[in-house]
């Protein structure tokens, strides 16, 4: 059973088909990466997932289970999370908090209990620190953590969203251009915390231009074109794929993997 799966998934936005009859499954483990040109409807395929657009057409289910008509927070309590394309922080929380925020979801003590301070409520305040605080020392933030997040570099920003991600203890992370705008080297370090977060046995799927950090990445690279799906393969195969070139990559893209 995959893990995620969109049948026949169909997004209008006026009389334009931006995703068009999509079928993919997401097998559990692993990164599988959706690439394609600007308007080929990658991000659009993460947002239908995630529920924040409501597909025209067809399912969406989550670990064989049909969550179609399910809201966001409860497909985040399912298992899912997400990064954006362009940074969704509050400027003036502390690392810390965007993170303790994330764990929010995983872990509801109540209104009343947290207003109360009852004994349930502190102990679950204190656990969520705890999570919060192991999140952030696997993500390289511990030192950061009553840093304002607004005021950091633009490359640590990028791994608090990470961070806030990641608190919800997610099964499946769709991650929306996580290295835009970063250095090559800021790059490489954000790719050595998805491989290790890989290797914990999290499911990744990567929406990215960035071509040498797919070709490092996944396992499977999907590629979109005008909301449809032209290719699907492994890296070096879709990397050679001549309508894929003829449509993305660009002839000097062949063997290159940037």
């Amino acid at each position: 059973m995959s893990l995620f799966a969109w049948r026949q998934v169909s997004v209008r936005f006026g009389g334009v088909a931006a995703v068009d009859g999509v079928d993919l499954e997401i097998p559990g483990g692993g990164v599988t990466a959706v690439i394609g040109p600007n308007g080929a409807g990658k991000t659009t395929l993460l947002n239908v997932a995630f529920g924040a657009i409501r597909p025209a057409a067809g399912r969406l289910l989550l670990a064989g289970r049909d969550v179609t008509s399910a809201p966001i927070h409860r497909r985040a309590a399912a298992g899912m999370a997400r990064t954006f394309q362009n940074l969704e922080l509050f400027a003036g929380m502390t690392v810390r908090e965007h993170v303790l925020v994330g764990g929010h979801i995983a872990q509801r003590p109540g209104f009343l209990g947290s207003g109360l301070r009852l004994p349930g409520s502190v102990a679950s305040e204190r656990a969520a620190r705890r999570r919060a605080a192991a999140v952030l020392e696997r993500i390289g933030l511990a030192a950061h953590a009553d840093a304002i997040a607004g005021e950091l570099p633009h490359g640590l920003q990028r791994r608090v969203e990470l961070a806030r991600a990641l608190a919800t203890r997610p099964r499946l992370l769709l991650l929306d251009e996580p290295v835009a705008g970063l250095s090559t080297a800021e790059a490489a370090r954000l790719a050595d915390v998805i491989e290790e977060l890989v290797a914990d046995g999290l499911t990744i799927l990567l929406v990215e231009h960035h071509m040498a950090t797919v070709m490092r990445l996944s396992e499977r690279v999907v590629v979109m074109n005008m909301g449809r799906i032209i290719a699907d393969g492994r890296p070096d195969e879709v990397r050679r794929d001549p309508v894929v070139i003829a449509a993305y990559l660009g002839d000097d893209a062949v063997g290159a993997g940037s």
